[in-house]
């Protein structure tokens, strides 16, 4: 609440450094810009106006009310301060605001007077040699957007997500990005769907790598399995994805199919593709679930089966040690009247019938499949 009340008040930007990037859009320094900036720009009929050195917030926007266009600014992991001037030249709403310096957020849609706000969660493969129980399948970061009639601002969180690639194919589009924000806001909910699509592919090799080895023969035929705690790290992964992928879904349908006045119709039609692709990749991911389910029980069931089939052998060589054990007992006790005790060939004679029953027993659990 303290974060609202400072957003309502006047605020003036840090005067700090601007962050930079590599590329050719760096900024260098101006002391009247957040240090969370990495670009802040004016577009006008689809091109960027270039100007002598970096833009900050008050300046852009001076432009764009003088000249027309619209702004485009990109900043991350800003704090509360650096973003407060922000949020007030470009009249952002306080509790969009706190979502966007706060993070760890799901994604949404969520419309203002003046604005709309909207929250992705992008999706990064992270490459390993081998699965194991404590690899990392995927890593999430987060990208909110503000739309507004003559403005579009960025705020990136986690390390993945870069937009200098998007822009950079935008600026070569200028037909597109004439349009508006609202082209910006398309192409950045298609670069972080295309995303998606991506990491399920990469996502459906491990899940094949990791049934393959639940069911594939071992010795003697039997399913080999597989270490339970990969599964259940590859489980844990796709729900991380799963929580990225199905609450978008809602939110590409409402800009696909409810007119909103911040929306160019013309990019209003795009957002179906989007949506659709969307769907498909949600889909893929709730199948990931639902397999990894079945293969975890599988893999259960495997070593619940191996440890029976353990407990059977056991209790077969018990079964055949018992016989010589109760012959031995017996012949222990030292009683002179025993059968065949001063019989020359008695003691030959035990010795072949328990082997002989020993045998037999060996014999019928081996048929049985008990060994």
């Amino acid at each position: 609440m303290s974060m609202i009340r400072d957003l309502r008040a006047a605020v003036r930007p840090s005067r700090v450094p601007l962050r930079k990037e590599s590329g050719p859009y760096d900024t260098t320094r101006d002391p009247a810009s957040p240090s969370a900036v990495i670009d802040c720009a004016v577009y006008r009929d689809g091109r960027r106006v270039e100007t002598d050195g970096p833009l900050s917030p008050q300046e852009a926007m001076r432009q764009v009310r003088r000249d027309g266009g619209f702004v485009w600014m990109g900043l991350h992991e800003p704090t509360e301060d650096e973003f407060a001037g922000v949020a007030r030249e470009f009249g952002l709403h306080p509790l969009a605001v706190e979502d966007a310096v706060v993070a760890h957020q799901r994604p949404k849609l969520e419309r203002y007077d003046d604005s709309l706000f909207t929250v992705f969660k992008t999706i990064h493969y992270v490459d390993h040699d081998e699965l194991t129980a404590n690899s990392e399948v995927v890593e999430s970061g987060e990208v909110m957007c503000f739309t507004g009639r003559d403005f579009f601002i960025t705020v990136r969180h986690g390390g993945q997500g870069s937009l200098r690639a998007l822009r950079h194919r935008l600026q070569d589009d200028p037909e597109l990005l004439a349009k508006g924000p609202s082209a910006v806001l398309h192409a950045i909910a298609d670069h972080v769907v295309d995303g998606y699509i991506a990491v399920a592919d990469a996502v459906q090799d491990d899940i094949d790598e990791v049934e393959t080895e639940v069911f594939s023969p071992g010795r003697k035929g039997a399913p080999r399995g597989t270490d339970a705690g990969r599964i259940y790290q590859l489980k844990r992964e796709v729900l991380e994805f799963k929580r990225a992928v199905s609450p978008l879904l809602r939110p590409m349908l409402l800009l696909s199919e409810r007119p909103m006045r911040l929306i160019d119709p013309d990019i209003q039609k795009y957002f179906r593709d989007v949506a659709d692709h969307l769907a498909r990749v949600q889909e893929q991911v709730v199948g990931f679930d639902e397999l990894l389910n079945s293969i975890l029980q599988a893999n259960l069931a495997q070593a619940s089966v191996a440890q029976n089939e353990d407990m059977r052998k056991i209790t077969s060589w018990a079964a055949i040690v018992a016989v010589p054990t109760m012959v031995c007992g017996v012949y222990g006790m030292n009683f002179d009247h025993m059968p065949e005790l001063h019989w020359r060939f008695g003691y030959p004679l035990v010795l072949g019938v328990t082997v002989a029953i020993c045998f037999g027993i060996h014999r019928t659990l081996k048929r049985n499949g008990w060994l």
